[in-house]
């Protein structure tokens, strides 16, 4: 072996030892040397000074160990201290008055501690990243309480909170509100138990007088609504159907002996629950999450930037020693050095073994920072007059402005099956003078077709959509723009100006498949309101007259990206992989691009309570497709990043960077207050629900070289804090004789699992395993 050879070879050694060493001291990987935090005080003590220099020989080798600070803000800190952050126990104390003390990680409040207001408010129970989470108990300035489960600050899981006025709620809680099955008993001793719907009574439930009278029935916005039965303590009760509305309202009266009807009137129940409030108790005043960490940094000593490991690890050193073990596997090449084969083998096992065991893991080349794609245009182009479809689009505002205005308020959600039937359609005439039920025009004459009106009229209602701003959407002033390519169907889509509704139009054979299918997803989204499924709000068709008589039918559906949050990054998902990349180049990607499962480079990690009910509903969803003998639908993913820097790059969750410093407030990011902002404004937390700008972490991920086809990538310990939008798509394909050609033939040139096109028993299966795979709870 040459001398060269030699020295290479030792250096390995003592990297090795290095590493061995670190890992008994639980440092970061091959020696991380970090400098400790000094103060910028010049004119400290010479004891000051002392311990200054110890702090600094203790934390130049990554150790953890006792600091009592005071820091440049003000602000003051005793407790265990590792590399510039609180971490392990320890008590902070903010200028305004706010007290922690607890455990940290990492500069974060993790694990169990208590959180003190200046107002006397405290919070005793779990923390993670920042936020309360897990359980915990919260006392009130005035006396409130609430002792239960917390996610992100929000109540959400079972807990009681009990008012300072004395009232009490014992059940289950979503968002920060009451939600499903609780009990909420007045001070009185008079109580409520049953179903509750963002904090008001809403369902089935009792409600029982301290005098003994009871009721028993459906509930609508605090008040009885719909069937039900009030019960006197002597026995005697009232069956019928209740309603605000006297014209609704009636009953029958049952005496418990002979005594005949009493003088009582129904409403008097009304006017008595009046006067039963529930409370809507006190906000938190600040966040603990919004709370910043004064930074602790000298102004005499300047970092180098130290590369960050896969791991999140800062490594230093590691670049080279990693060229060189390159150099031992180089066939040729300038610089290259031979060994024999013996040592070779036996440097090659001991690489397998300290790899298996963890050692040399941030040897591996770390992935390049993420940064923000590039924005995209606004989508779409506006028809304006002199467009192709500039007819077409004033044909389609007259109708829905004709059809939504013209029809009743819907009464009730329980549609006749007549109303399903796909004979159920009406066809409107529009000249261009206009009849005595439609207005002139300067389009040319059409004919209008509603598919089932009523069942769409109820669907609006169900998905809480009003009417008026329906029509002022889709028929204002504004034009709708088009999108500027058809997707793979051949369908076009248009968006209206608002980004809430798109308009798709459809083949005969799609439009077939939904009014097939129309009952059983009425009853499908009524039964789950979280469903993820795509939502439909109109189905019509526009008839030109003349000499082309052409069909052009369409369907109303809600834009899925229409949010408050830009989206970053979007992703089709169906868990298939042939064809399943994009086809442009990467200079031609930006946030308006739709990615696809081989350009997936995240599992996302949801809060326990949100991944429960996420499965629950994936498995309901694709239930109900597979029993429509639906296939080739798929899950749309947009994410949004919480952090960034102001050069654009993505800051991962767990970042080491100095706590407390402030970014450009124009970078193009969510901050943390932000969201706390909207986690602790009651108007907004509407605005969260399951696919809806929920708060997740992503984690990246990176796939094998030698596997071309791997659908989910090797997690890497990135992790980046994001707000996600899903929901399930392109469910009107049925698995016709089209298909079932399209899978005989692909699958003798390709392997049939990895087709689009397969069986819908096989597709649910195949797509609840892929998407169970990407999404996983944050544990």
């Amino acid at each position: 072996m040459s001398k060269e050879q030699s020295c290479v070879l030792k250096a390995w050694e003592v990297t090795v030892r290095k590493t061995q060493q670190a890992k008994k001291r639980a440092n970061s990987i091959f020696g991380t040397v970090s400098v400790a935090p000094q103060t910028d005080d010049d004119a400290t003590t010479t004891t000051e000074e002392n311990d200054d220099e110890t702090s600094t020989n203790r934390s130049s080798i990554g150790e953890l160990y006792h600091a009592e600070r005071i820091l440049p803000n003000g602000d003051y800190y005793t407790g265990q201290w590792y590399d510039s952050f609180p971490h392990g126990h320890g008590k902070y104390l903010w200028t305004d008055g706010c007290m922690y003390i607890g455990d940290w990680y990492n500069g974060k409040t993790m694990g169990r501690g208590k959180f003190g207001w200046p107002s006397g408010a405290t919070y005793e129970g779990e923390f993670k990243s920042g936020y309360m989470d897990g359980v915990g108990l919260y006392t009130g300035p005035s006396g409130d309480t609430y002792k239960g489960q917390w996610v992100m600050n929000l109540k959400h899981g079972h807990g009681i909170k009990r008012f300072a006025n004395g009232d009490v709620y014992d059940g289950e809680w979503r968002r920060g509100l009451q939600e499903a099955q609780g009990k909420y008993q007045w001070r009185d001793g008079s109580y409520y138990m049953g179903e509750w719907k963002n904090a008001t009574i809403c369902g089935k439930g009792t409600f029982i007088w301290t005098d003994g009278n009871r009721y028993d029935g459906f509930w609508d916005d605090g008040f009885p609504r719909g069937n039900g039965t009030f019960k006197w303590a002597d026995g005697s009760f009232y069956v019928g159907h209740w309603s605000n509305d006297p014209e609704e309202m009636n009953g029958i009266y049952y005496p418990s002996g002979d005594d005949g009807s009493p003088e009582w009137d129904p409403k008097d129940v009304f006017t008595n629950l009046s006067e039963y409030k529930i409370c809507s108790g006190e906000r938190v005043p600040v966040l603990p999450s919004q709370k910043k960490l004064s930074v602790w940094n000298s102004s005499k000593r300047v970092e180098k930037p130290r590369r960050m490991s896969v791991d999140g690890r800062v490594s230093v050193g590691v670049d080279r020693a990693f060229e060189k073990m390159n150099m031992w596997g180089t066939e040729s090449g300038e610089g290259a050095a031979d060994i024999d084969s013996t040592t070779r083998r036996d440097l090659d096992a001991e690489m397998m073994r300290l790899e298996a065991e963890g050692f040399i893991q941030s040897l591996r080349p770390s992935p390049a920072p993420m940064r923000l794609p590039r924005a995209g245009r606004k989508q779409g182009e506006t028809i304006s007059k002199g467009h192709r479809n500039y007819e077409l689009m004033l044909n389609l505002q007259l109708g829905i402005r004709h059809a939504v205005g013209k029809q009743a308020p819907v009464v009730s959600l329980d549609l006749k099956h007549s109303a399903f039937d796909p004979k159920e359609k009406v066809w409107t005439r529009f000249p261009p003078e206009g009849t005595k039920y439609t207005p002139p025009h300067q389009s040319s004459e059409f004919k209008w077709k509603d598919y089932c009106p009523l069942v769409f009229r109820s669907l609006r209602k169900l998905f809480k959509v009003d009417p008026a701003d329906y029509m002022l959407s889709i028929c204002g002033n504004d034009a709708l723009r088009e999108l500027s390519s058809p997707g793979k169907s051949g369908s076009f889509f248009y968006l209206t100006n608002d980004d809430r509704y798109m308009i798709k139009t459809m083949k005969k054979s799609e439009t077939k498949v939904l009014l097939r299918m129309l009952a059983a997803y009425y009853n499908h989204v009524r039964a789950f309101e979280n469903t993820l499924v795509i939502r439909f709000y109109g189905l019509h068709c526009v008839k030109l007259t003349g000499p082309i008589q052409k069909k052009v039918r369409f369907v109303i559906m809600g834009n899925l990206f229409c949010s408050e949050y830009s989206i970053h990054r979007r992703f089709d998902l169906k868990g298939s992989s042939l064809g399943r990349t994009t086809d442009k180049p990467e200079s031609e990607i930006n946030s308006n691009t739709i990615l696809k499962d081989l350009d997936l480079n995240f599992i996302f990690r949801l809060q326990k309570a949100w991944y429960q009910e996420f499965i629950r509903q994936v498995d309901k969803d694709c239930e109900f497709l597979e029993q429509e003998r639906i296939m080739d639908y798929s899950l749309l993913v947009g994410i949004h990043f919480r952090e960034a820097s102001v050069a654009g790059e993505l800051i991962p969750s767990g970042a080491r960077t100095p706590i407390g410093e402030f970014e450009d407030e124009s970078a193009p990011r969510l901050s943390r207050a932000d969201v706390d902002q909207l986690l602790s404004d009651p108007t907004r937390w509407a605005s969260i629900r399951l696919g809806g700008n929920m708060p997740a972490r992503a984690e990246r991920t990176m796939r094998r070289s030698d596997c071309e086809f791997q659908l989910v990538g090797e997690p890497t310990g990135e992790y980046y804090e994001v707000v996600m939008i899903f929901g399930i798509i392109d469910i009107l394909q049925d698995y016709d004789i089209s298909k079932k050609l399209e899978h005989a033939y692909k699958s003798i040139q390709y392997d049939p699992t990895s087709i689009s096109a397969v069986d819908p028993r096989l597709y649910s299966r195949r797509f609840r395993d892929f998407i169970f795979k990407v999404f996983t709870e944050d544990n």
